[in-house]
C-alpha cells in the first residue's frame, strides 16, 4: 500500500525511488556537510588550545575574596606593572648575624631608615591581616604545620656562631654534605644525577655574549636594566659558569619549552625570585612571545605553542604571616609563624610541575618570630629587653626553610620538582647599604683567591643547607627536592649588580662625592642580561636530568 501511495504522488517524469525521500537525502547531505565543518573547526581549536591546557586553565580559575583571579580569558589580558618594587632587599655585610643593622633602600636615591617601608607588591601580604592567630594544636588547613621546638634550635647553635671562621668552614662542608642517607627523591645539584656536580667550577669569558639584550626583552624591570640606565661597561654580560667536570650548555629556549610542554614552572619568593623569573622570560622571549595572563598578585605568562606556563608568586618569607596582635606583640607588626607555610601559595602547588624557591633577605626586615604559638624572637623589634630572645633572624631563616620544604615534600597532592636556590650573596664593600657600602667600578669577576668571605652570608647559607637536609629526611610524597647551590660561585660576581645604575635618570649620582661618600646603589639584585641568567641555565639542566631520569629508571 505504501508503494502505491508513493507512486501515486510522484510527479510525472521523475524517478519514483528518488521522489520517495527527497527531504531525507537533502537532510543527510546537510548533516554530512555540517559534520565536516565541525571536524575542521574542532581540529583547529585542538591545535591552538590543547585539552590539557584548557583543563589546567580551569584549575587556575579559582576565585574568592582572598585568592587571585586566575581564569584565562583571551580578550581580557591584564596589564602588569612590572616596575613595582619600591625597595631593595639589602643585607649588611659587616654583621655576622645580621641583627638590627639592615633595612630597605629607597629607589628614589635617598637612603630610607624606616624599616616599615615595603615592596608595593608585598603590601597585600604585609599590611593586611591574614588568618590571625592559630590556636594551640591547630594545623594550617592548606599546607599543614611543621613540628619544631626551641629545644631543637638551641641544640643546633653549637660552634657555628662562635666565629666567622667556623661559620665559613661549616658552610662549605655543609653545601657538599654526604647525602647517602637521603631519600631517593631528594638530592644536591648533580650529586645523584647523570653528568657532574654543577656547583663546583669557575667563570670564563664567552665572546658570544648574552642571548638577549636590554632592548629585546619587554619584561625587564628598569631597576635591573643596567645598560638602559647608563652603565658604561658590558663585559659583565659575557662571563659564564663552567662546571669543573662537564659543560653547562647555553640556555636553549626551544628545548626548555619542549621539556616543559603542558607544564607549569613557578618562581616563588622575594624580589630576587622576580629577578630570576624575569631572566627566564627574557631568555624564552627570544624564541616565543608569551601571552600575559596574570595580575599584580600573581604573574602568569603562557606560551601557547607548548602550553607552558611561567608563574611568579610573591612571598616575602615563605611562611605564614599575620599583623594581628599576639601576646605582647601589638597589631600592625608582622608576625611570622615559622612552623606554618605561606598558605597563599600552598593551595596552588598541586598545579605546578616545577617550583623554584627564593628567600632569606627579608629576614633583615622588621618582624616577630612565633613558634608553637609562642613569641620566641624578633628582628628590629624586641620591646622588652628583660625577656630573653630565644632565636635571632638567622635561626628563624633556617626554620622557615625546613618548614616550607617539609610542607611541599609531604603535600599529598604534589608530585613535581622543587628547586631550592641557595642564598644570593650581596656585595656591599666597605660598609653596609646605609654606611658607605659600594660595588661601583667592578667590571669583572673576582679571580680565584680574591674572594672575601662574608660571615653573614656564610651562616645564612649554612642554615639553609641544614633546613634542606632536615626536610628531605621528612619527605613522604613522590615529589623531588633539588638544591641549586649558587652562593659560593656567585660570591665572585661582584661585577654583576646594578650598583648606582638603578634608574634612567640622567642626573643620578654615579661617582663618589667630594668626601668619598658613594652614591646610593643596589649591590644585591642582578643586572639583566648578566650573571642571573646562569641560574636559569642551571634550572634547565636540573629539569633535563630529572625528566630524563624519570623516563629511564637506569639513570
Amino acid at each position: 500500500m505504501w508503494k502505491a501511495m508513493n507512486l501515486a504522488s510522484s510527479p510525472k517524469g521523475t524517478n519514483p525511488a528518488m521522489a520517495a525521500f527527497p527531504r531525507s537525502l537533502s537532510s543527510m547531505a546537510a548533516s554530512v556537510g555540517g559534520l565536516a565543518l565541525f571536524l575542521v573547526i574542532a581540529s583547529l581549536l585542538l591545535v591552538s588550545y590543547p585539552i590539557g591546557s584548557t583543563v589546567r586553565g580551569y584549575f587556575y580559575g579559582i576565585d574568592s575574596s582572598r585568592q587571585v583571579d586566575l581564569l584565562i580569558f583571551e580578550g581580557n589580558q591584564s596589564s602588569i606593572d612590572l616596575h613595582h618594587d619600591s625597595n631593595l632587599d639589602v643585607v649588611d655585610e659587616d654583621s655576622s648575624l645580621g641583627l638590627d643593622l639592615k633595612g630597605p633602600i629607597s629607589l628614589d636615591g635617598v637612603n630610607n631608615n624606616s624599616v616599615n617601608v615595603i615592596d608595593s607588591q608585598s603590601e597585600f601580604n604585609l599590611q593586611e591581616s591574614t588568618t590571625g592567630t592559630r590556636k594551640e594544636g591547630q594545623t594550617n588547613p592548606k599546607g599543614g604545620s611543621v613540628t619544631l621546638s626551641v629545644k631543637q634550635i638551641d641544640a643546633d647553635k653549637g660552634s657555628e656562631e662562635n666565629s666567622s671562621d667556623a661559620a665559613s668552614a661549616d658552610s662549605k662542608s655543609g653545601a657538599k654534605s654526604d647525602i647517602s642517607a637521603v631519600p631517593s627523591n631528594a638530592s644536591k645539584t648533580g650529586s645523584d644525577d647523570s653528568g657532574c656536580d654543577l656547583d663546583q667550577g669557575s667563570w670564563f669569558y664567552d665572546s658570544l655574549g648574552p642571548l638577549y639584550t636590554n632592548n629585546t626583552c619587554p619584561v625587564l624591570t628598569q631597576m635591573q636594566n643596567c645598560q638602559g640606565n647608563g652603565r658604561p661597561d658590558k663585559e659583565y654580560e659575557n662571563w659564564r659558569w663552567k662546571p669543573s667536570q662537564c659543560d653547562l650548555p647555553r640556555f636553549n629556549a626551544k628545548k626548555f619549552l619542549e621539556l616543559m610542554r603542558g607544564k607549569t614552572i613557578a618562581f616563588i619568593g622575594d624580589s630576587v625570585a622576580r629577578n630570576q623569573m624575569e631572566s627566564m622570560l627574557c631568555l624564552l622571549w627570544q624564541a616565543k612571545a608569551p601571552k600575559n595572563r596574570g595580575n599584580k598578585k600573581m604573574q602568569r605568562y603562557f606560551f601557547r605553542s607548548t602550553s607552558t606556563m611561567v608563574v611568579r608568586i610573591w612571598s616575602s618569607w615563605l611562611v605564614h604571616q599575620t599583623s594581628e596582635s599576639i601576646d605582647f606583640a601589638p597589631k600592625g607588626v608582622v608576625k611570622l609563624h615559622l612552623d606554618a607555610p605561606d598558605e597563599h601559595f600552598m593551595e596552588f602547588i598541586p598545579n605546578f610541575d616545577v617550583i623554584v624557591l627564593s628567600s632569606g633577605h627579608w629576614f633583615a626586615k622588621q618582624s616577630v618570630y612565633v613558634l608553637n604559638n609562642e613569641i620566641v624572637g624578633g628582628q628590629l623589634w624586641w620591646p622588652d629587653r628583660s625577656r630573653p630572645m630565644k632565636i635571632n633572624n638567622v635561626e628563624a631563616f633556617g626554620i622557615s626553610v625546613e618548614t616550607i620544604l617539609t610542607s611541599i615534600a609531604t603535600h599529598p597532592n604534589f608530585t613535581g620538582l622543587t628547586i631550592l636556590r641557595t642564598y644570593s650573596p650581596d656585595h656591599y664593600e666597605g660598609g653596609a647599604w646605609n654606611t658607605g657600602g659600594s660595588c661601583t667600578g667592578k667590571e669583572k669577576p673576582l679571580a680565584p683567591g680574591e674572594l672575601v668571605e662574608n660571615g653573614f652570608t656564610e651562616i645564612m647559607h649554612k642554615k639553609q643547607i641544614t633546613g634542606f637536609d632536615r626536610a628531605i629526611n621528612k619527605a613522604t610524597n613522590k615529589s623531588k627536592l633539588k638544591l641549586m647551590d649558587i652562593t659560593e660561585s656567585f660570591g665572585y660576581r661582584h661585577d654583576g649588580h646594578p650598583g648606582p645604575y638603578r634608574s634612567p635618570d640622567p642626573n643620578k649620582l654615579t661617582k663618589r662625592g667630594p668626601h668619598g661618600k658613594p652614591p646610593p646603589q643596589d649591590c644585591l639584585h642582578w643586572c639583566m642580561p648578566g650573571p642571573v641568567d646562569t641560574w636559569n641555565e642551571l634550572v634547565l639542566e636540573i629539569i633535563r636530568r630529572d625528566f630524563e631520569a624519570s623516563q629511564d629508571p637506569s639513570i
